[in-house]
């Protein structure tokens, strides 16, 4: 069954994850954009909670689980975002559509692989800002930034005994991310006095690795204790940086012409530094019928750098976030009722983003609620998860983001390399 779906749809992911614009964020404008990924959708129903070992879910954040799975997996999720801009004297809306992750993964007795291709950051802003300058002049400025960062990633898990596993995963990542602003001023009797363009293009691309172990152990008959660390070590990115600047200019003298120059800026190539990031958690349950459990993690985002040496309006501090969440299954065994099979979760995050704007620390809150709809006649299942959060401030002129995202994500399980017991 899977093997059907996953070349067209393979081929459909990579299309739309090099065209998409996935964030409205004017905060994306710095490092390498707004770092959407934050999990599957069953991961982010439960605030973000990585922690727990799944025989038919994958976990791209600790490949130490991939030993757990006892099916084939293939998965494929996307989201649906909507937010609110808002300053102390505006409000704007936006949304965006876009796809998550592709995946698959297979289990290999003792081992555990998975491989897939996702979006991992997204550059997408409009901002306009309009001041009168005297009686007859008007300035005008406007910034657009689009593009964004893709991953396409390989682990492999180890299962050392029963109850602890390790795993790693090597990502490469690369994309291009374009911003340009405008400016220009208006008088009453002339269209456009002056104005000019500046369009910066960065073509960005690095690997990256991740390390991961999970460890559980029984307390009694049904309930087990779980643990789960990730280590991803700093990194560095190779952008490869040009600068294009156009002004225009309107020339009285000259019959009332506009004179256009073109003009290409010698700009440094830089190295991006992707912080170290190291994340603990544990949490408790019946494996079958419900988990509850807790995350911490914590990234040395005060080393991030962004593209051009010259943007020195922010500055970055050491990040950390905080997730709380779990699952509930009535009887996944049900035969007669249907809802006695849905996975329900829940969770809230919390997370210091680690940018410094205007001296304000930009905090990212988010409540999150899913739900786990099996497939008839098959351990399928699709995922549906709602996010509802804050992120920013309008306090010393900067933008709050009220959003609400739906996420959904299809799982599909099928068994392979079985041999053939007759011909």
């Amino acid at each position: 069954m899977i093997k059907k779906f996953i070349l067209p749809i393979c081929f459909f992911f990579t299309l739309i994850s090099f065209a998409q614009e996935g964030t409205s964020s004017p905060y994306s404008f710095y490092g390498i954009g707004d770092v959407k990924f934050k999990g599957t959708a069953e991961n982010r129903a439960m605030g973000g909670l990585t922690i727990f070992p799944d025989s038919i879910h994958l976990n791209f954040q600790n490949p130490a689980s991939y030993p757990t799975l006892k099916l084939t997996t293939f998965t494929i999720g996307g989201s649906y975002l909507t937010t609110k801009l808002k300053t102390d004297s505006q409000e704007q809306k936006a949304r965006r559509t876009t796809m998550d992750y592709l995946a698959l993964g297979l289990p290999l007795g003792k081992f555990g692989a998975a491989f897939g291709l996702m979006p991992y950051s997204s550059v997408g802003y409009r901002i306009q800002r309009t001041e009168k300058v005297n009686a007859q002049l008007t300035e005008y400025r406007k910034y657009n930034g689009t593009g964004g960062l893709n991953k396409a990633f390989l682990g492999l898990g180890y299962a050392i005994t029963p109850n602890l596993s390790i795993g790693a995963d090597v990502s490469y990542n690369f994309g291009k991310i374009e911003t340009k602003t405008l400016l220009f001023a208006a008088q009453d009797s002339v269209s456009v006095q002056y104005g000019s363009r500046e369009k910066n293009l960065s073509d960005i691309s690095g690997v990256t690795f991740n390390t991961g172990l999970m460890y559980h152990t029984k307390i009694n008959n049904k309930i087990s204790l779980y643990g789960s660390l990730t280590y991803s070590p700093e990194s560095n990115l190779k952008s490869k940086n040009q600068r294009d600047i156009t002004t225009i200019q309107y020339v009285a003298s000259n019959g009332g012409e506009f004179d256009v120059d073109n003009i290409s800026v010698a700009v440094e190539n830089t190295t991006i530094k992707l912080p170290a990031k190291f994340s603990f958690g544990a949490g408790i349950g019946d494996s079958k019928k419900w988990m509850i459990g807790t995350e911490i993690t914590v990234q040395k985002s005060s080393n991030f750098g962004n593209r051009f040496n010259d943007i020195d309006d922010v500055k970055f501090e050491n990040a950390t976030k905080f997730s709380v969440g779990g699952r509930f299954t009535p009887n996944f065994n049900s035969y007669t009722n249907y809802l006695d099979k849905i996975t329900y979760r829940a969770g809230v995050r919390y997370e210091n983003t680690g940018m410094i704007k205007e001296e304000q620390s930009i905090k990212d809150t988010a409540l999150t609620l899913g739900l786990g709809l099996p497939l008839p006649g098959a351990f399928s299942n699709i995922n549906v998860g709602f996010e509802f959060g804050q992120r920013g401030t309008t306090k010393a002129g900067l933008v709050q983001e009220n959003y609400a995202n739906i996420s959904i994500g299809l799982s599909l399980n099928d068994k392979w390399f079985v041999k053939k017991l007759y011909n």
